[in-house]
C-alpha cells in the first residue's frame, strides 16, 4: 500500500496546517513504517473523546476513507484527519515518538490542556 503524497484533496475535505497538529520527525518515520506494516488505511485520524481519567481522551486510527469537513494536515511524511469538533481541542498539539522502553510510544503535547493525566491519554480543559 502505498501512500498519496499528492496535493489534491479529497471532495469535502479541506488543507489544514501544522499550526492545527504538527507531527515530529520521529513520529512521522514511525507512522509511516506503520501505513505500510499494518495496511489499514493511509490517513491517521485524531479524534478527541470524552472519557479517560480526566474529562477528554486521544483517539487513534489509521483510515482510508475521509469524510465530509474533515481537516487534512500533512505533516513530515504523515496524513492525518482532524474533524471540526476535534480541532478546536488540538490546535497547536504536537504529536512525538519515543522508541525508549520505558516511557516510550506516542505522547502529544497539547498547549490547550490545563492538566493531563500520568499515562498522557486523557486531559482537561
Amino acid at each position: 500500500m502505498s501512500v498519496d503524497t499528492t496535493n489534491t484533496l479529497p471532495e469535502g475535505v479541506r488543507e489544514g496546517s501544522e499550526k492545527l497538529v504538527l507531527v515530529t520527525e520521529p513520529a512521522g518515520v514511525k507512522l509511516q513504517s506503520l501505513v505500510v506494516r499494518e495496511q489499514k488505511g493511509q490517513y491517521l485520524r485524531i479524534k478527541i473523546t470524552g472519557g479517560g481519567c480526566n474529562g477528554l481522551s486521544y483517539k487513534m486510527k489509521f483510515v482510508n476513507d475521509t469524510k465530509r469537513g474533515d481537516i487534512l494536515v500533512r505533516s513530515s511524511g504523515a496524513q492525518v484527519l482532524v474533524d471540526t469538533k476535534s480541532a478546536l481541542y488540538l490546535r497547536g498539539t504536537h504529536l512525538d515518538f519515543s522508541d525508549k522502553m520505558v516511557g516510550g510510544g506516542f505522547k502529544f503535547s497539547n498547549p490547550n490542556a490545563k492538566s493531563s493525566c500520568s499515562c498522557g491519554e486523557s486531559f482537561s480543559i
